[in-house]
């Protein structure tokens, strides 16, 4: 089939190499047009564009997909089929129309379940032992087009979103191809989503990463997990903000008031509401990931002190 990639980040990549390798005819790709990057704040390309660019594969920028001049190219390629993941605009129903496949989307849940723009991260978040992810037919809704076929994957204990993400992005490769070649040979079917079991995940804010130390334990260590690598789980002490890496919960460790820190000789534990945890890596503003030991000789933390 001839297709049109649509897809902007990293995630995306290995799925827009397995749809390259194929055998399927790829015409172009869309993503997010260039935006500021790093701490000079100059244009910088997609993962996905700047794969194409490697390989001479068109790249297509639209600020909206309903631009007129967008639709007229996407009309000019005449795909047949417009695989997406993680492209990151809706997609307006002049767009949905062209290819005669329509838009097949690679979503990193079972659904009905973790509808929206973080579904890995909510599963993480809410303690999910089983996920996995599904091929739908975009259509205008968020995430309810009939499903063509899904997979799945244990959340493993210790897994972060960006752990879990990598799994997934590789393992969906394959789905997706799967589904357009039987979408090519006619042997593809989409069946409707259940209208039980809908949840919805939202992208995580800087705010839903605050690691909140009145929650139990469990609690402590999924929301950490799942705010790594982004949007990044944070705390305070002393008024500054401290990022904090995966966490693992002490039941051996002294009863300690939500967060207050004890510094050990081999470690350094937080308490929660519960049991306390012993913290990994630790970053202070302005300064580099270093483990939890270092940070605290460094900063010279104090019997009581508390995170905030």
């Amino acid at each position: 089939m001839r297709v049109v990639f649509a897809g902007t980040p990293a995630v995306a990549v290995p799925a827009l190499a397995a749809v390259a390798a194929s055998g399927h005819d790829l015409l172009a790709v869309v993503t997010r047009p260039d935006a500021p990057a790093g701490r000079g704040r100059g244009l910088s390309r997609s993962p996905v564009g700047e794969w194409a660019d490697a390989q001479g594969v068109e790249v297509l920028t639209p600020a909206r997909p309903r631009d007129p001049e967008f639709l007229d190219r996407l009309r000019a390629l005449a795909p047949d089929c417009v695989p997406v993941v993680a492209y990151g605009a809706l997609v307006p129903p002049a767009a949905l129309e062209i290819p005669r496949h329509g838009w097949i989307n690679l979503h990193f849940s079972l659904l009905p379940a973790w509808r929206g723009a973080a579904p890995v991260q909510h599963a993480v978040l809410h303690g999910d032992e089983l996920t996995g992810a599904s091929v739908f037919q975009l259509e205008e809704g968020l995430d309810t087009g009939p499903v063509y076929g899904t997979l799945t994957d244990e959340i493993r204990a210790g897994d972060t979103s960006g752990d879990l993400l990598e799994r997934l992005a590789d393992s969906g490769a394959g789905l997706l191809v799967a589904v357009l070649d039987a979408i090519a040979d006619g042997t593809a079917r989409a069946e409707p989503q259940p209208a039980d079991g809908v949840s919805l995940a939202p992208k995580l804010t800087v705010d839903d990463a605050r690691v909140r130390w009145g929650d139990p334990a469990f609690a402590v260590d999924r929301r950490i997990r799942a705010c790594t690598p982004a949007p990044g789980a944070w705390t305070t002490l002393r008024g500054e903000r401290v990022k904090l890496g995966p966490v693992v919960p002490a039941p051996d460790g002294p009863e300690l008031k939500p967060g207050e820190l004890l510094v050990e000789k081999s470690r350094v534990l937080a308490g929660t509401a519960t049991v306390p945890v012993r913290l990994g890596e630790v970053r202070a503003a302005g300064k580099r990931a270093m483990g939890a030991t270092d940070w605290a000789r460094g900063v010279r933390v104090g019997t009581g002190e508390d995170f905030a």
